[in-house]
């Protein structure tokens, strides 16, 4: 089968920006033509005018978590918590306790729906269920299947909830990667998933780190998210958290680094010459006042993520380059686009698709058209500041993955959102009722207690 995108303004590349005016043809799951090699119209099975519109990469959301799609306006009775380890303790964790099989499903599907409704072609997950830690991989990854968006899944693995949970959290990543590999899941790969250093011992890093190598993966965690992970890694191993991480064989070209809030020069220099890609997470980082990440200083290895408030990462690249020209406002207006590059850069490196994130002949077809009126020209020197300054999520009319056309006029082609909304809101109501029995988690880094507070 073959579509014929005729009209539209494409936009080829996001770092560098390029950006021309011409038809896109796909023929199966691939872009076959751009430009003068497009046949005509009438060679084509179909036809999608983009006459007026912006044809873009599909966005890629380096870090998620999709299991969090049904805390939004979940009532809270709590003290209310003031810092990040209560956050966790009085939120995330009690609500990744009260999770069964029926609310992953919803809250992937949720998650899965707004994030191609946002533009956004793949999600890089970070999944965590201590009461129902097997199979869940397998939950997430076939509700995001079916309604056509790309995957990459990772259990969470974590000492918080005791050892046998931990090896368990192994186990589920060992097994999914085994399934990966048979090759039964195309729109799905994986990594290994940990929680982050502090409530990580050296017994259960070094086995994830193990399973990482023996199937050539990389590890996906959350690094120096608060300055309580790096007290408690100078604390407990007299070292900094990605220093410590280095030591244990963390650090290669397919780890990803979540947040790096709190690291310092010296745990930059080791991040970038490992190869490996931080995933910046901005509008997380605010709401849980963490603070901000270096991204001056880590440079071009930064990815964008959204750390599960939502899957737009027109928002998220928006409010990146805000607080960046915050603190320096000679930053290039196309810095947020070298993020979102780099997030390509890596899930193509993860499908074996280098051109992920590009449109050219070869490429896969994952993309989206904008029905985007712009008030001045588009063309490669302006386009970062209409990414910046006018496009947003509202604008996605049209999404293809792996060649499918999955939305359609703003509208999924393979769920019927009503009876998914219908779902999840049931789901959403199992899971509140369930949080009123859940105690905030008795985790607490016990080294933290008498560490400085910042930590090194």
């Amino acid at each position: 089968m073959s579509l014929l995108l005729r009209g539209g303004t494409l936009v080829t590349s996001l770092d560098p920006p390029r950006v021309v005016h011409a038809d896109l043809l796909v023929e199966g799951r691939r872009i076959a033509a751009i430009g003068e090699r497009v046949p005509a119209a009438a060679a084509a099975d179909s036809v999608l005018d983009c006459s007026g519109c912006l044809v873009l990469p599909g966005n890629v959301c380096a870090h998620t978590h999709a299991y969090s799609a049904l805390a939004r306006g979940m009532p809270y009775g709590l003290e209310q918590p003031r810092t990040f380890l209560e956050i966790l303790q009085r939120v995330w964790w009690r609500l990744d306790r009260a999770l069964d099989e029926s609310m992953i499903r919803a809250s992937a599907l949720v998650a899965g729906r707004e994030a191609l409704l946002a533009g956004t072609t793949t999600l890089i997950d970070h999944h965590a269920s201590p009461n129902a830690i097997d199979g869940s991989l397998d939950i997430v990854s076939q509700a995001l299947a079916e309604l056509g968006i790309r995957s990459v899944m990772a259990y969470e693995v974590t000492d918080r909830d005791g050892a046998v949970r931990a090896r368990r959290g192994v186990a589920e990543n060992r097994r999914f990667l085994g399934r990966v590999a048979r090759g039964d899941l195309p729109l799905v790969r994986a990594l290994v998933g940990a929680h982050a250093s502090f409530t990580l011992g050296d017994e259960t890093l070094a086995e994830v780190v193990d399973l990482a190598r023996s199937t050539r993966t990389g590890v996906h965690l959350h690094v120096a998210e608060d300055a309580l992970d790096e007290a408690d890694a100078v604390a407990r191993f007299e070292r900094r958290v990605v220093a410590r991480l280095a030591e244990a064989g963390v650090l290669d070209r397919p780890a990803l680094l979540a947040h790096a809030v709190h690291v310092d020069p010296s745990e930059v220099e080791l991040i970038r010459s490992s190869g490996a890609t931080v995933v910046h997470n901005p509008r997380s980082n605010m709401n849980n006042a963490v603070g901000r990440a270096p991204t001056a200083w880590l440079g071009r290895s930064v990815a964008l993520g959204t750390d599960g408030i939502g899957a737009d990462l027109f928002e998220e690249s928006r409010i990146a380059a805000l607080r960046r020209r915050e603190e320096d406002p000679s930053v290039d207006p196309a810095w947020p686009l070298t993020l979102l590059a780099r997030g390509a850069t890596v899930a193509g490196a993860l499908f074996g698709e280098p051109a992920l994130g590009r449109l050219e002949a070869g490429a896969p077809a994952d993309l989206v058209v904008a029905d985007y009126a712009a008030p001045t020209p588009v063309d490669a020197a302006s386009f970062a500041g209409h990414w910046t300054f006018g496009l947003s999520s509202a604008a996605v009319r049209d999404v293809l993955v792996d060649g499918e056309l999955v939305v359609r006029e703003r509208r999924l082609t393979r769920s019927d959102e009503a009876e998914l909304t219908d779902q999840a809101r049931t789901q959403a109501g199992r899971l509140w009722e369930r949080l009123t029995e859940v105690d905030p988690h008795p985790f607490a880094p016990a080294a933290l207690l008498a560490a400085p507070a910042g930590g090194g």
